[in-house]
């Protein structure tokens, strides 16, 4: 199945490089929805009658969800690539979702948003970790 990030990674015309585009694509949409996901969660936690005990929740959330977006964007990005950034922003954006993906784990058994923004959260640290290894 083609996706908008696949069609827009072939229509790039000059060379990736190394980079594996099956991965990359992945990561990338990995990353959208995982912002979506903790975007909604913390929506979604603002709502619940706990909302004081969400806090930690409701803040994991958003920081990760910005992270995600941010890495989405610049593996976006092609020309002019910098190896050293992209390393960098996989790293971090794995550790957000692992740190999300923790805390939603602690709320998931109450809250069903929690439970599915946790495991956006560790397809998204899966996803950064693969390309990272993919990157050599």
């Amino acid at each position: 199945m083609t996706t908008a990030v696949s069609d827009m990674l072939d229509t790039y015309p000059a060379d990736l490089g190394g980079v594996d585009r099956e991965k990359l694509a992945r990561c990338i949409e990995e990353c959208i929805a995982c912002a979506q996901a903790c975007t909604a969660c913390a929506d979604a936690c603002m709502s619940e009658e706990m909302v004081a005990e969400l806090t930690k929740c409701m803040r994991t959330n958003a920081d990760c969800a910005d992270i995600c977006t941010a890495t989405a964007a610049v593996l976006s990005r092609h020309t002019g690539y910098d190896a050293n950034i992209t390393r960098a922003i996989l790293t971090a954006c794995a550790t957000a979702c692992k740190a999300c993906g923790d805390e939603c784990g602690r709320h998931a058994d109450m809250h069903e948003h929690c439970r599915v923004c946790a495991e956006a959260c560790r397809r998204c640290e899966q996803a950064c970790n693969d390309l990272i290894a993919s990157l050599g």
